[in-house]
């Protein structure tokens, strides 16, 4: 059986037996895999140093029909981000990326802009960005690509058009925003200003900060953290796991 090349970023490890790894990875063609790497964690050649979380690695499988795991056969370390497991603030927030995704891409489900989203993230955490600023503009993007992006046009209960003037308040069960004539701002349903409104809308779009710092409005990301909470917890119908560690 003809081997499979791509790169494809390591979400999880887990042992088996004396030397084999059971590998989850979201490759850049495929999507979300899994599989068996036997004697890796003895390999001296074949899996040097490109199995460990986070890594980005060129990794060579095989897949049979109706088999559930694939056959690793080889990998390269290309990008290892270390800090992303020497901080734990940073594994944390790493960790959380993956779970999302996890969650919102079944086995077997390809997206490369998903795959290019977590490779990009991952490398602006190891850099030293914003941690806040990136894991808004995740959530946003990811959840989008996910197919639950927040619906930013027009009220959705009276279906009046947003037109970027006065606060709009989300509404996590109808998926988008309402206008202040047809809802209240509460702990549930929380609002933004027109700026959070626009800036959510370019960062589902698949913007990306051009600065250095890789910034958002302080304000903006106060606003919007309680919204995308809201959006996911809602649209998963729990809250993730990996949350509980971030602050």
């Amino acid at each position: 059986m003809k081997a499979h090349v791509s790169p494809s970023i390591i979400l999880r490890i887990k042992e088996i037996g004396e030397s084999d790894l059971i590998v989850t990875f979201f490759s850049a063609d495929r999507g979300r895999l899994r599989g068996i790497a036997k004697g890796a964690r003895r390999s001296r050649r074949r899996f040097v140093n490109c199995l460990d979380h986070f890594c980005l690695s060129t990794l060579e499988y095989t897949e049979k029909p109706g088999r559930d795991l694939c056959f690793l056969q080889s990998g390269k370390l290309l990008e290892n981000f270390p800090s992303l497991r020497s901080d734990y603030t940073l594994l944390s927030l790493g960790g959380y990326l993956v779970e999302l995704t996890e969650i919102l891409f079944p086995l077997r489900v390809a997206d490369p802009a998903m795959f290019n989203l977590l490779k990009k993230c991952l490398g602006a955490l190891h850099e030293g960005k914003e941690r806040d600023t990136l894991r808004v503009l995740f959530e946003a993007r990811a959840m989008t690509l996910g197919g639950y992006e927040i619906q930013l046009h027009e009220c959705t209960i009276c279906k009046r058009s947003y037109e970027g003037q006065g606060r709009a308040v989300f509404k996590a069960e109808r998926g988008g925003i309402a206008c202040l004539r047809c809802a209240k701002e509460t702990t549930e349903s929380p609002g933004m200003n027109p700026l959070s409104v626009k800036t959510l809308d370019r960062l589902q779009s698949g913007w990306w900060p051009e600065r250095a710092s890789l910034h958002l409005e302080e304000e903006v990301i106060q606003e919007l953290r309680p919204v995308l909470t809201r959006h996911i917890e809602y649209r998963i119908g729990r809250r993730l796991k990996t949350s509980a560690c971030l602050g």
